[in-house]
């Protein structure tokens, strides 16, 4: 069945009970008002991932409304800069902010927690608990007072550690590193000698040709691969500990929300739910070939030491520590969370671990 089918039989018509007066669903449609907001993006068209994501998303809302709920994407600093279009959507400047939550954690550190915390979540269990746990409800609490409405849209998977222009292979090779890092992984950085750097994405590959950062990460192999890291640093780490499964969304005015018709908070509801889920397809096709080439392009892959792996889990541990101490509602969903984070991965380790490391020796053997 295709989506304007689904959309006439099951939602958009107004249900069962307006379809019993005999009245035609094109005809119910058509009462629909016509509405056209603007969304702002924080992604650069040249990521056809992410920003490309977003195109469809706002496509399929079209599609479902025969046209009558139009959404105009526009890219960063075309309305407002990038790092602003969470604040444009709450103030009303745009209906809506195609962007991630922690580029806000500056105003309050939950803002970090929808989008994930570092040695949090992977992909699959960060939409678990936002669609199936309480994620979504306390988030969308939080979120309400600062007038905006929160919907998941995209998911990228476990990101890359980034780009280096020398080796760490200690933690004292990180002492005075400046590094472009977002979320609350910069903060935890800083507890083992980074110098965190807030850098927009549009600028961001600048700042590692000029020199005026030592390292940065980004995404992974083929976003990193389109903005040509590998160019100026050749050092690729693993695994980006800070971003396991991180969500992007689309941030809605609050009010322009509670303004929409049913059928188009379904219509924009479901878009951001396909949407979620294309990004991360997207992305586990589109990097292991991306991969391959900048190995071929000189990429050194270097993972990151236990040393290093165990000193940044424990500065996480002790970050957060400090921020429930003085804020309850991070604690609260904090703690959610994590209740989640302790059954989630031990499932994991039984099913999916064993599978997965016994396919990955396959494929070391030559046999895949």
């Amino acid at each position: 069945m295709d989506r304007r089918t689904f959309i006439k039989k099951g939602g958009l018509a107004a249900g069962a009970a307006v379809a019993g007066t005999g009245l035609a669903a094109p005809a119910i449609a058509q009462s629909l008002p016509k509405i056209t907001w603007r969304c702002t993006s924080s992604f650069p068209k040249s990521l056809g991932t992410i920003y490309g994501s977003a195109e469809d998303l706002v496509k399929r809302v079209g599609e479902m409304t025969d046209g009558n709920f139009t959404i105009r994407l526009f890219a960063p600093n075309e309305l407002v800069p990038p790092l602003n279009a969470a604040t444009a959507a709450a103030e009303g400047t745009v209906e809506m902010a195609h962007t991630t939550s922690y580029y806000y954690l500056g105003k309050d550190p939950v803002w970090a927690i929808g989008t994930t915390l570092p040695f949090g979540l992977n992909a699959r269990q960060q939409n678990a608990w936002l669609y199936r746990g309480n994620g979504l409800k306390l988030l969308n609490e939080f979120y309400a007072k600062q007038n905006i409405y929160c919907l998941p849209a995209g998911n990228t998977g476990a990101q890359m550690g980034g780009w280096f222009r020398r080796e760490i292979n200690t933690v004292a090779d990180l002492s005075g590193l400046k590094m472009r890092i977002g979320g609350l992984g910069g903060r935890i950085l800083e507890k083992v000698g980074v110098i965190p750097q807030q850098i927009p994405p549009t600028d961001i590959y600048t700042a590692l040709e000029k020199g005026t950062i030592d390292a940065v990460e980004w995404v992974g192999p083929y976003d990193d691969l389109k903005l040509g890291f590998y160019k100026v640093a050749k050092y690729y780490y693993y695994p980006g500990w800070w971003d396991g499964g991180p969500s992007l969304h689309m941030m809605v005015n609050l009010d322009k929300w509670n303004e929409l018709p049913p059928a188009y908070q379904a219509a924009l509801t479901t878009a951001c739910e396909a949407g979620n889920t294309d990004l991360l397809a997207r992305y586990d096709w589109e990097n292991p070939i991306a991969l391959r080439e900048l190995v071929k392009e000189g990429a050194q892959l270097r993972p990151f030491s236990q040393e290093i792996l165990s000193a940044c889990f424990d500065a996480a541990t002790e970050t957060y520590a400090e921020i429930m101490a003085g804020n309850p509602t991070f604690k609260t969903i904090y703690e959610d969370q994590m209740a989640y984070r302790r059954e989630a991965f031990l499932w994991a380790q039984i099913a999916e671990y064993s599978f997965d490391t016994f396919m990955m020796l396959q494929q070391r053997a030559g046999k895949l």
